[in-house]
């Protein structure tokens, strides 16, 4: 069984570790995207309870106008840390713009994917800034089905409860007193109008039994899960790199 506490105390202390291994100054920041959801919530406040409020930098980035913004202005007042908003809206209209003076079409995959890009790129800006390091803030469930941008929300420098599925960050949450209406956030993409589940064809509940058990007893479903998983293993690992051997 899942033991939310030990879990809890456990990433805790790994954070701290890592930036007493990965950073000369005892001031540096850790810097997390809020979209206000369970995800970047959970690792804000995991973030708080190893390095202290003061050591910790919210960061907003909105898309011209974000009507849940203020899910993501209240998680960083509740853990009472610095928060600074950045408009991403120009930045990516300047792009594609400059996309299209190029020649080129833009298709969905180019416009779902780059503003996730751009995001990274302000976090590591923002980063460069105050000192800090980029938290991930992925979890294990949308990570095995590739429901993450490669170089965008994927990206990062340390990755807390990327080991953690939906249904186990929501414990973690839960035992870090978050309240509920940040865990309980409905996930969407911002773009479609649905939800992330409604994309996906089926529910977290669904996939974390899987994931965990390796049980699904819709057949249709578990292939589905089976083919994501397997087509976007690339989001999860290195990239290859030919390994040239020179003559002695």
């Amino acid at each position: 069984m899942f033991d939310a506490k030990k879990v809890s105390q456990e990433i805790i202390l790994w954070i701290r570790e890592y930036f007493e291994k990965n950073s000369n100054d005892k001031n540096c920041h850790a810097v997390v995207g809020l979209s206000g959801g369970k995800d970047s919530s959970t690792v804000a406040a995991l973030c708080v309870k190893a390095l202290g409020a003061d050591r910790v930098t919210g960061v907003l980035m909105p898309q011209g106008e974000q009507l849940d913004i203020d899910f993501s202005r209240d998680i960083a007042a509740h853990l009472g840390i610095e928060k600074y908003v950045v408009n991403i809206k120009n930045s990516v209209d300047a792009l594609f713009q400059s996309i299209k003076d190029g020649g080129l079409s833009l298709n969905r995959p180019a416009t779902v994917n780059t503003p996730a890009r751009i995001r990274m790129s302000v976090l590591y800006a923002v980063s460069a800034i105050v000192g800090g390091r980029v938290a991930n803030t992925c979890n294990l469930s949308e990570d095995w089905v590739g429901y993450s941008t490669k170089y965008g929300d994927s990206a990062g420098d340390f990755s807390p409860i990327s080991g953690l599925t939906v249904t186990e960050v929501k414990a973690v949450a839960k035992e870090l007193g978050l309240p509920t209406k940040f865990i309980e956030k409905t996930p969407a993409d911002g773009l479609s109008g649905l939800s992330d589940e409604e994309n996906l064809g089926f529910t977290y509940n669904v996939l974390d039994k899987y994931i965990r058990e390796g049980v699904c007893e819709d057949k249709s479903v578990k292939e589905k899960i089976d083919n994501l998983h397997k087509l976007n293993l690339h989001k999860l690992c290195f990239m290859p790199v030919f390994e040239y051997k020179a003559c002695p």
